[in-house]
């Protein structure tokens, strides 16, 4: 599994004082502690300055990799925040995001050949939106892997989000992404999946237990990404657990040092 560490967001509370206040030891804090907790990127967002995104972005990215080597996930939907953040960055960054909608994509793809980026893609488009079926979400997909791949993003640098939505309000939502996932991943077995799981349970009481059930059964479908926080010791001893399970820990050898080392404690 690809985590994607998700601490440092400025919908958070305390980020948005840190980046505004330009405190480098709180963010750097929150980066070491997720790549500490096993964190392969740590994300970086300041969606919500509205019109300090660009210059704050630029320095969320020099501040963290000043403390960790792990690269920088850049989350913004912005073109003009992502441009300052990937100069900024050192290494190969990892974009989020993209969609097959016209002027999204136009906006953003020119960044991801510049940077050799990865690059994460939502099932969206002109035509349908944030559509409610698998068939079409995978019909999106394919379109949007191929018109990528036909950029020269190779296959093993896409992250396809298959787009969690809450089971509160449709119940069939979390079938239809893992119908999604399944479908994509036959037509394009190198992609990569990435997802934010907590959508799945909003509105619903036990949340942690509906989301760490559903990323299991993900994995299972061929979710390898996801962003969430490295500090949940109950998500992070599933995922171990599942990889075992899946045979994606040879030998189990993962499992066995993470019990050694006390991470699969209670």
């Amino acid at each position: 599994m690809i985590i994607v560490g998700e601490k440092i967001n400025t919908s958070l509370k305390g980020v948005t004082e840190a980046v505004r206040n330009r405190d480098a030891a709180f963010i750097q804090q929150r980066a070491i502690d997720q790549a500490e907790k096993g964190a392969h990127f740590i994300d970086v967002n300041c969606g919500t300055l509205v019109g300090e995104e660009v210059e704050s972005l630029a320095w969320l990215v020099k501040t963290v990799q000043m403390a960790v080597k792990q690269p920088c996930c850049i989350d913004s939907p912005d073109p003009l925040a992502l441009a300052a953040g990937l100069k900024a960055h050192k290494g190969k960054p990892l974009i989020n995001s993209i969609t097959a909608e016209e002027e999204r994509y136009q906006g953003i793809i020119p960044l991801v050949k510049e940077y050799k980026a990865g690059i994460i893609a939502l099932l969206i488009d002109d035509a349908h939106g944030m559509s409610h079926d698998a068939a079409t979400r995978i019909q999106i997909g394919c379109n949007l892997i191929k018109r990528l791949m036909q950029d020269g993003v190779a296959v093993e640098d896409i992250y396809i989000d298959p787009l969690i939505q809450p089971i509160g309000t449709s119940t069939d939502m979390g079938v239809v992404a893992l119908e999604t996932i399944q479908g994509i991943k036959r037509e394009y077995p190198g992609v990569h999946f990435m997802c934010g799981l907590s959508n799945v349970s909003f509105g619903l009481p036990k949340r942690g237990l509906l989301n760490r059930t559903f990323l299991a059964l993900c994995m299972m479908a061929g979710l390898d990404g996801a962003i969430l926080d490295p500090a949940n010791r109950e998500m992070m001893k599933m995922i171990i657990a599942t990889e075992a399970l899946l045979n994606k820990d040879e030998y189990c050898m993962k499992y066995i040092q993470a019990f050694r080392s006390g991470l699969l404690d209670d």
